[in-house]
């Protein structure tokens, strides 16, 4: 048992949310960061607690909130993206991002494509 949990506290593991189907109604609304100024969470899995960059956050019309975020569940380096409902036990805050969320899709907020070699290089 991690020393961060307490003597006999059990944090269960998140559940990852479905994602939004047509009878969930309206769309979710979805927030999104520059890519290189992200928050984060903590994802607690395989008995440690996970840093998890924020991929985007969607606001339910039911109220609900998710987080799609990058994490690295096992601590072998295999990085999956999952969406969690928050708040859940499994799951805290990690940090805040400097910058302001954008609804809009902004190039300048995704990572930068790999460019091609000029032809004869």
């Amino acid at each position: 048992m991690s020393e961060e949990q307490g003597v006999g506290e059990q944090i269960p593991e998140p559940e990852p949310a479905r994602p939004w189907r047509p009878e969930d109604g309206p769309r979710p609304e979805v927030w999104t960061w520059p890519n290189r100024d992200r928050p984060a969470l903590e994802v607690w899995s395989a008995g440690a607690w996970r840093h998890a960059p924020v991929m985007a956050r969607q606001n339910w019309p039911d109220g609900t909130v998710r987080y799609q975020v990058e994490v690295d569940l096992r601590g072998d380096t295999m990085v999956t993206i999952n969406t969690y409902q928050w708040p859940q036990p499994g799951l805290r805050k990690g940090y805040d991002s400097g910058s302001k969320p954008s609804r809009a899709v902004d190039e300048r907020r995704q990572g930068n494509m790999p460019q091609a070699r000029p032809r004869g290089a």
